[in-house]
């Protein structure tokens, strides 16, 4: 019971070597054995490619919270370009575009990382007329960009056109830029172009600002002249120690610089949250991580409720990351379900485009895709319809709900939407990054102020795109995880 001699001789005989040992290194510094399988450090692109430079890049256009009368830019520039300035005018047929053109000064703020100093410059462009061409362009050091047109909206409502795109997130420029280039080239003359989330990575394989610095140039100058409508995604987070040593998030540098946003939104919630109305359409923007890890949940919910009891608009489209009905995750987002859907129902919510899931789901009664069907076919109203979709080449498998609730499904696939609002009709469509029309319907609103959804014939519709076990949809390897 006491053990065997030999052994505790050899123990004690061991234990006053390590201690002889440990007296005659105490003053040496205590060093970690090496990671026997350390992470590979984030992948940085060489040549300094994303680090500033003395003309303007990563320039992006933000509507005002009224988009008839407002708009706003953000760009960066080295740090020589310490005030931020831009130039803007009513846009004219002949080439002297900065004649009677007005100087705009706004907000400078620096900001370091892997590729060096940089400064973020934003300026608001206020009291517009509607509908009107302008031009604008902005300051750096080496010079002026190039003259950049957008249009405001109409002050009244009128037909126009929204891109809505899921999660960008990953291999941003080798990979979904092709989707978001085909939207622009299919959809024509957009008036928005909506996000849902997970612009970028943030964490995972290459550093945070050669990431924004992708999800620029995959947008290019078109992100320049549409105003984009963001919503934070649980990826524009960075994980932050607490004093305590709990782990939380917080947001990161990037996104309050990037975009130029109205500003008007959720108390807690700020920077995240707010809402825009164009032409009969109020879009209103929510927060998911920021309700669910934050504590930001009841003040937007309160917020949400406020704004569309107040909403002006004929249509009202809510944007955030998280879905309520989940196409890969086991489970839905409960907590914003529980918060969200009540309001949505009350207040007649038309559609909530959401991200998150890296799948396609269009949910039009959480009943199921035969309750939508037959209250179609008997012209009942429905609503809201729930959509998630996604545009990088992250994929998730679909969960087990998805062969029975949604309308539409479908998974190892990329995808962009087209949005068309005309009066009383809003018709959506979702095509691949090939351009196939694969999910398709018309909301149409009765004098009873409800909608009616159509469904577009399944025969004009591209086949269904899911894995079989190993094989994917395109007679390549299926790439989609499946969550639990």
């Amino acid at each position: 019971m006491f053990g065997h001699p030999r052994k505790s001789l050899a123990l004690i005989a061991t234990t006053a070597a390590s201690l002889a040992l440990w007296a005659a290194s105490a003053q040496a510094q205590v060093v970690a054995p090496p990671d026997p399988d350390p992470a590979p450090p984030p992948a940085h692109a060489p040549n300094g490619r994303y680090a500033a430079k003395g003309w303007a890049d990563r320039i992006v256009l933000s509507p005002a919270a009224n988009a008839a009368t407002g708009a706003a830019v953000a760009w960066r520039t080295d740090t020589r370009q310490t005030s931020a300035e831009a130039q803007i005018a009513e846009e004219i047929d002949g080439p002297l575009l900065g004649y009677a053109a007005v100087t705009v000064t706004g907000v400078s703020t620096p900001i370091a990382n892997e590729n060096g100093d940089a400064i973020y410059q934003q300026a608001r462009f206020e009291n517009l007329k509607p509908a009107t061409r302008y031009v604008y362009r902005v300051r750096a050091a080496d010079g002026w960009s190039e003259w950049l047109p957008f249009r405001t909206a109409s002050a009244t409502a009128e037909p126009f056109r929204i891109i809505y795109l899921g999660d960008t997130q990953n291999d941003i420029l080798s990979v979904a830029s092709r989707v978001i280039r085909s939207a622009f080239k299919e959809a024509g003359p957009a008036a928005v172009v909506l996000h849902a989330g997970d612009l970028v990575a943030q964490r995972e394989t290459k550093v945070h600002d050669d990431e924004w610095g992708e999800w620029t140039e995959a947008g290019g100058r078109a992100f320049a002249m549409t105003p984009q409508i963001p919503a934070t995604g649980n990826h524009e987070y960075v994980d932050h120690i607490l004093p305590d040593g709990e782990e939380s998030r917080r947001l990161g540098p990037h996104w309050p610089l990037q975009f130029a946003l109205p500003g008007n939104g959720a108390p807690g919630a700020e920077a995240t949250t707010y809402f825009v109305d164009y032409q009969g359409v109020r879009f209103i923007v929510l927060d998911g991580t920021a309700a669910l890890d934050l504590g930001a949940l009841d003040s937007q919910t309160r917020w949400l409720d406020r704004v569309l009891a107040e909403s002006p608009a004929r249509w009202n489209i809510a944007v955030f990351h998280q879905p309520l009905f989940t196409c890969a995750r086991p489970n839905d987002t409960e907590a914003l379900k529980a918060a969200w859907k009540p309001i949505f129902d009350a207040r007649d919510i038309d559609l909530v485009l959401q991200g998150h899931d890296h799948c396609y789901a269009r949910v039009s009664d959480p009943a199921g895709a035969a309750a939508s069907h037959a209250a179609s076919d008997a012209g009942r109203p429905q609503g809201p319809v729930y959509v998630v979709s996604v545009v990088g080449s992250k994929m998730y498998g679909l969960n087990d709900r998805a062969d029975a609730q949604p309308v539409r499904a479908a998974e190892n696939t990329e995808l962009y939407q087209l949005i068309d609002v005309d009066g009383d009709k809003l018709l959506f469509r979702a095509f691949t990054a090939t351009g196939r029309l694969y999910d398709a319907f018309t909301l149409v609103r009765g004098e009873d102020g409800r909608n009616r959804l159509i469904e577009t014939p399944r025969d004009e519709l591209a086949a269904l795109r899911r894995c079989d076990g190993e094989q994917g949809p395109d007679d390549r390897p299926c790439t989609a995880e499946i969550k639990d």
